[in-house]
């Protein structure tokens, strides 16, 4: 694990109590949806499109036992071009 990733990690434990329900939320554009979705299998998802149906929201909400869970969702996120990761 990197300096960040630490520093990320201490930041979640410090936010979050694990395991627990953790939200993740993304923009893209609507072509990426589906890839946006399969980043956390079992998730419960909610799509909210932008007013141009350009981009959509997406929120992915799943029980994660570990912040090291969380890192790894946002290590597959990072290689979606575009995404941008609230």
């Amino acid at each position: 694990m990197n300096a960040e990733e630490i520093a990320f990690k201490e930041k979640l434990e410090g936010a979050h109590n694990f395991p627990g329900l953790y939200s993740f939320k993304f923009i893209v554009k609507t072509e990426q949806q589906p890839a946006v979705e399969q980043l956390v299998k079992g998730a419960e998802i909610r799509i909210k499109p932008s007013s141009g149906n350009k981009y959509v929201s997406v929120t992915l909400v799943r029980q994660m036992e570990s912040s090291e869970e969380v890192i790894e969702v946002y290590k597959e996120a990072k290689k979606i071009e575009g995404l941008i990761a609230l």
